[in-house]
């Protein structure tokens, strides 16, 4: 039902709540001068977990939930990238296509959902064991949507039925529309920059290959392999083991010159 970024510890774990801001918990603000403020604070927030969690956040804020699950589109893909619960063995992991679960089914026709109870029992469900979620009742789900493309879904739940009002189906269709570019923004400028380390990698390792090629008189596929089995062994990057066999190299430069 529910289901590279930066290949970094942020992603690979659960997106960690900030306390409330206090603009989130101000009673006399409307609807839409709530919804413009949240709008300006993602605005505001480059990382795409920074994104992420201030609509969660903001849901949280705003309907009374007892679940608050973002996905993004990634490769014709849904991905879990942000939860008010703490999932830190499923978030970035757990992947649906689209039409797959009623997650899937509200990326597929970029459609709200509402299932006031009994939400495993929609034809469209479909159950993630890795979910506690998956065994609540009451469901809503709304489209991310930017320029008119699928973003993501946001997902709400609660462990009791629950009839959610008119009020809180809008502001998280509205939300869902209003913050779908800024979602798409961060995640473009996450995967350039993931671009842009494994480019540095690459560089970094072809130049310890051309050191151990000299060093060693070996061909650049046995250089390669010595690389990737020194990686396996002490459990680090290639990335960590051509830095440090740079290092070694200057440092024996350093001391003869």
């Amino acid at each position: 039902m529910s289901g590279p970024l930066r290949e970094t510890k942020s992603v690979r774990d659960a997106i960690v709540l900030r306390p409330l801001p206090d603009y989130l918990i101000e009673g006399d603000q409307s609807d839409i001068t709530l919804i413009n403020t949240m709008a300006d604070r993602i605005s505001t927030a480059a990382p795409l977990e920074d994104v992420l969690q201030d609509v969660v956040l903001f849901v949280a804020a705003v309907v009374d939930c007892d679940s608050c699950l973002v996905y993004v589109l990634e490769d014709d893909e849904l991905v879990l990238r942000a939860s008010k619960n703490p999932h830190p063995e499923v978030v970035g992991r757990l992947k649906m296509k689209i039409g797959q679960g009623i997650t899937g089914w509200v990326a597929a026709h970029r459609e709200p959902v509402v299932v006031a109870e009994g939400a495993s029992q929609d034809p469209r469900f479909k159950l993630f064991n890795e979910l506690p979620e998956d065994r609540f009742e009451a469901f809503l789900s709304a489209p991310l949507v930017s320029g008119g493309r699928l973003v993501g879904v946001i997902n709400v739940q609660d462990r009791a039925p629950h009839s959610y009002s008119k009020r809180e189906i809008n502001l998280i269709a509205t939300l869902g529309f209003l913050v779908g570019a800024e979602v798409e923004r961060a995640r473009l400028e996450s995967e350039n920059a993931l671009l842009a380390e494994r480019l540095e990698a690459r560089k970094l390792v072809e130049r310890a290959k051309g050191i151990l090629q000299g060093e060693l008189k070996i061909g650049e596929q046995d250089a390669y392999v010595m690389l990737q089995r020194q990686s396996q062994q002490r459990r680090r990057s290639m990335r960590e083991i051509a830095e440090a066999i740079i290092l070694s190299h200057a440092i024996r430069r350093g001391a003869t010159s």
